[in-house]
């Protein structure tokens, strides 16, 4: 049986700024671009008739008025939607507050209605109907809807792919080498001769699940391999790895710390404070000012990889990090506030400046002189990570100078 989807109205998807930053975009790819503009629209799968009314209060926008967006006599409707046959984070969290507030509802999504006007009836190329819908969306998340009624597809049930065997026994590296290169688990060569050797020993194929999660779980994100590698400079093997140079620094001076490198995050000395917290922690109970002593917590968090490709998200998945294992510090932390600052390079505006940097960009490859096209433009980030790009198109230029100049 088809389960029935509800839609609900919801507020301007766009800010004042943003909406004429994207409409300047349009209007230099396509002049007859005349208007956009755009509004949240929420889809509820599962919902019961006796729940529609306070679903369509739960959604209702703060200001308490949804947008409708103004009519026009040529214009273009699109949807976006969270990338087919995924789950977005905003579905995972909103269809759990639904839940919690008592509504029978399956799953609650969230799309964004875009209407682009035009001067007159707009007939677009398959080519020019790209290179618009190109700023409108994320493609490694999101994906166009043409009709409203293919929000269906979102909630449509999947068959799961079935479990690949990968041949090692057979086959050997060469097996897990096509199976890399197909699934993209960037394995480098040491670590496909380890799993070689280590399903040998077994006696057994690797499914492609058990790959996947080596995969992930042997990452530099996870095991900080170069982080924590012998380093050796001209012949001459060091004594710290980078994660020990690090650590040193708290071996040789480790006043004011209570916690360090054995949490989830580390632990400043603090103070005695005058606290406004519950007079029974575990019940309901009034608040009353208490004295005690109050330590602070501190964490780093990188992400830069998904930062790139994904700007929101990336930096969304950082900060997350960050409040998830302060709170998970000890026996549990009451996180107030956050500070988040990233160091990065310079942006696509300055780009024509890395010409004269010592890396050698007039050596650099013409198609390395730009990022490449699954990471996002640095002017569609928000500001504060807009310059990330940039900053990873360096290194590889300069890989690539080193390997040609010897410098």
């Amino acid at each position: 049986m088809t389960t029935p989807l509800r839609y609900f109205q919801g507020s301007n998807a766009l800010s004042h700024f943003l909406q004429r930053r994207l409409l300047a975009q349009l209007q230099t790819i396509q002049p007859d671009v005349q208007d956009l503009q755009a509004a949240h629209q929420f889809v509820a799968s599962g919902a019961p008739d006796s729940a529609v009314d306070k679903l369509q209060a739960l959604l209702l926008p703060a200001n308490g008025a949804v947008y409708e967006l103004p009519q026009a006599r040529h214009s273009l409707d699109l949807w976006i939607s969270p990338r087919l046959g995924t789950l977005s984070a905003w579905a995972s969290k909103a269809t759990d507050i639904a839940r919690n507030c008592g509504l029978d509802v399956q799953r609650l999504e969230r799309l964004t209605h875009m209407r682009l006007s035009f001067k007159r009836a707009p007939a677009l190329s398959a080519e020019q109907t790209a290179a618009l819908l190109a700023p409108l969306f994320d493609r490694m998340t999101q994906t166009v809807l043409t009709q409203q009624d293919q929000a269906s597809q979102l909630f449509a049930a999947k068959i799961s792919a079935p479990t690949v065997v990968v041949d090692v026994l057979g086959q050997g590296a060469p097996a897990l080498q096509r199976a890399n290169a197909e699934f993209g688990w960037a394995l480098s060569g040491a670590e496909i001769d380890y799993l070689e050797q280590a399903f040998r020993g077994l006696g057994r194929n690797p499914t492609d699940v058990e790959l996947m999660m080596f995969a992930q779980a042997n990452s530099e994100h996870c095991r900080h391999k170069i982080f924590n590698s012998q380093f050796i400079i001209d012949g001459q093997a060091q004594d710290l790895s980078l994660f020990a140079m690090i650590r040193n620094t708290h071996k040789l001076r480790p006043q004011h710390t209570v916690v360090a490198y054995s949490d989830n995050a580390a632990v400043m000395t603090g103070h005695r404070v005058s606290a406004f917290v519950p007079a029974q922690p575990t019940q309901a109970s009034s608040y009353q000012h208490t004295q005690a002593v109050r330590h602070v917590l501190m964490k780093v968090e990188t992400h830069n990889h998904p930062t790139a490709i994904s700007p929101f998200e990336g930096a969304a998945t950082g900060v997350g990090g960050e409040i998830r294992d302060e709170g998970a510090t000890g026996r549990g932390s009451a996180p107030k506030a956050g500070l988040t600052g990233f160091t990065v390079s310079g942006c696509a505006g300055q780009l024509a400046q890395l010409r004269h940097r010592p890396w050698g960009w007039p050596t650099c490859p013409r198609h390395l002189r730009t990022w490449p096209a699954h990471w996002t433009s640095c002017c569609k980030a928000p500001w504060a990570v807009r310059r990330l790009t940039t900053s990873l198109v360096a290194p590889t230029c300069r890989a690539t100078s080193e390997a040609t100049n010897s410098w």
